[in-house]
């Protein structure tokens, strides 16, 4: 089998982020529409990744946020957010890279995409990044053991890789 040069993988995964980082600056520009939200999960280990130190203490790995009523001051740039949540009733700031997201879900619509770590985040350089997008009439597939994402509860999770030769 030929080598992918063209790293396709990579590609389908940065149009992805891509789909995500329109939405949020959708959401910047118009607000939340309708009965929208977003569930973002996010490596809090990631490079670029800011969190405030007790939010890293009881999310050392990964932590899930959601945007819908309460969130002040969402800004996107070409490679990640920044937003003002309330944890505890103390407002935070966050930055998150988007190469940090590792889940993203708008359960009013179910619609998911889950993204495998990449090498920045962690993973190994010669594991393919590999996105699953929520799609109605799929079979379902879960890429990790973790505990199902809200879109895949709502949704079925097809991943690319099942489109692919072999």
């Amino acid at each position: 089998m030929a080598t992918d040069q063209l790293r396709y993988d990579k590609l389908i995964e940065d149009a992805l982020r891509g789909v995500v980082r329109s939405a949020l600056q959708s959401v910047a520009e118009h607000g939340m529409p309708g009965a929208h939200h977003f569930f973002v999960t996010f490596r809090t280990t990631h490079p670029g990744v800011d969190i405030p130190d007790r939010l890293h203490l009881q999310y050392p790995d990964q932590m899930t946020i959601v945007l819908q009523h309460q969130y002040w001051g969402l800004e996107i740039e070409d490679t990640l957010f920044r937003v003002t949540l309330s944890f505890n009733k103390m407002q935070e700031r966050l930055t998150i890279p988007l190469a940090a997201i590792t889940g993203f879900s708008d359960p009013s619509v179910q619609f998911g995409l889950q993204f495998e770590p990449t090498a920045e985040s962690g993973a190994a350089e010669n594991v393919p990044a590999v996105a699953t997008a929520a799609l109605p009439d799929a079979p379902e597939k879960r890429s990790s053991p973790a505990a199902p994402s809200t879109a895949e509860q709502h949704g079925r999770v097809v991943t690319l890789d099942s489109f692919r030769k072999k």
